[in-house]
């Protein structure tokens, strides 16, 4: 098993209830294709560095969780289609 973490950046426009949701079903992905999360780091509202959909602020999530290789790869498939994720990206930690 193989040590991951993935930062969601989730829109600053929907309801607190809404961005749990969201957060909840990236976790259940990720049960869901064999891994399990360890933590998850809410780091809340930041501003971007540039512009996004016309967006200056988004709340940031780290999602930490063990896996094997092929994990990652189907998270990131139904990540990239999330409606209210504005940007993700999933990277190996070293041990």
């Amino acid at each position: 098993m193989n040590k991951y973490e993935l930062a969601v950046v989730v829109s600053a426009k929907i309801e607190d209830e809404e961005r749990a949701a969201v957060i909840e079903k990236v976790k259940a992905y990720i049960t869901r294709f064999g891994g399990n999360v360890t933590d998850v780091d809410d780091w809340g509202k930041k501003r971007l560095a540039y512009e996004i959909q016309k967006m200056k602020e988004a709340y940031y999530y780290f999602i930490h969780f063990e896996a094997d290789a092929t994990c990652p790869a189907e998270v990131e498939n139904h990540v990239r289609i999330m409606e209210n994720v504005i940007r993700f990206l999933c990277v190996r930690q070293e041990a």
